[in-house]
């Protein structure tokens, strides 16, 4: 089973149990790091999820993946938030920052720059429009590396 595979089947697994808690899920990701293989689900809620949430949701969603047992190698299991700097990968995660600022970061240079600034103005087959305060610039979602919220303290 593909890693994409397992991300698919986890969050149909995990999308019922988030629901029973009075949260939704905000991404899967299964990914290696070191040695170790970890499977994250990242939940939220208005206003932000607690530990509590966090520990309701892992408990549930532990005791189907060891029924179900479709993860042929062994993995640590996170259930967390997806923090206040959250990275945007999924097209609901665009739509649902319309009017927030984001940092991206492209593979290759745009313009002189690999990275910009600015507010998400716009969503649309792919497309990432930002306002960086000088003017509003289109990237291709293939040529971004990642996006995430900017945090402001």
């Amino acid at each position: 089973m593909t890693r994409k595979e397992i991300e698919a089947r986890t969050e149909e697994l995990l999308t019922p149990i988030a629901e029973d808690n009075g949260v939704y899920v905000y991404d899967v990701e299964y990914v290696k790091e070191g040695s170790d293989m970890y499977l994250r689900a990242y939940i939220d809620k208005e206003g932000g999820v607690t530990i509590d949430d966090c520990e309701a949701v892992s408990r549930v969603l532990n005791e189907k993946l060891d029924e179900k047992d479709y993860i042929d190698e062994a993995y640590i299991l996170e259930v967390s938030s997806p923090g206040l700097g959250r990275k945007l990968s999924k097209d609901r995660h665009f739509l649902n920052s319309i009017g927030q600022e984001i940092e991206l970061k492209c593979y290759k240079s745009v313009d002189g720059q690999k990275e910009y600034t600015g507010i998400l103005t716009g969503y649309d087959n792919g497309v990432i429009t930002i306002d960086t305060g000088s003017g509003t610039k289109d990237f291709g979602k293939a040529e971004v590396s990642s996006v995430r919220l900017t945090v402001d303290f």
